[in-house]
């Protein structure tokens, strides 16, 4: 029983770190797609633009995983108590980075879009996979 349990909690660890990867390679592949097509040919933010979209995407996939695991019903309140703090961590890391060097005039506003867009997409996927499960599992 233990090993199946150490089996599935380390399977459920390799999961989370792929879709982090592919989550953050698909971002980074994207932010550098936008920047070439207007005519930008090396990130004006250098390598801190990097570190800073790894922790807030860290930031989002931790909140994700929580929103995952909590038991509480309905799953919007489950999905609301996990974004609104993780919402807040996100601006608060933007403030500190204010401290470093100066923050655009839309940073509020790019964090607050990019970091909802991506945790309302990975809500729909993670509804969508809930809907799918549940007729699987009458069944049994």
């Amino acid at each position: 029983m233990e090993r199946l349990m150490k089996t599935k909690m380390k399977k459920k660890w390799s999961q989370t770190i792929s879709i982090y990867c592919v989550i953050y390679t698909a971002i980074t592949l994207l932010n550098s797609i936008l920047y070439l097509g207007s005519g930008i040919y090396e990130d004006p933010s250098g390598n801190w633009h990097e570190l800073d979209r790894a922790i807030i995407l860290l930031i989002g996939l931790a909140a994700f995983m929580l929103c995952t695991n909590l038991p509480v019903k309905p799953l919007i309140l489950r999905y609301l108590i996990a974004y609104i703090p993780s919402q807040l961590l996100a601006f608060t890391y933007v403030w500190f980075t204010g401290l470093r060097e100066p923050l655009a005039k839309t940073a509020y506003r790019d964090i607050w879009i990019n970091f909802t867009s991506l945790f309302i997409i990975l809500c729909i996927i993670n509804t969508i996979s809930d809907i799918h499960k549940k007729p699987k599992n009458k069944s049994n």
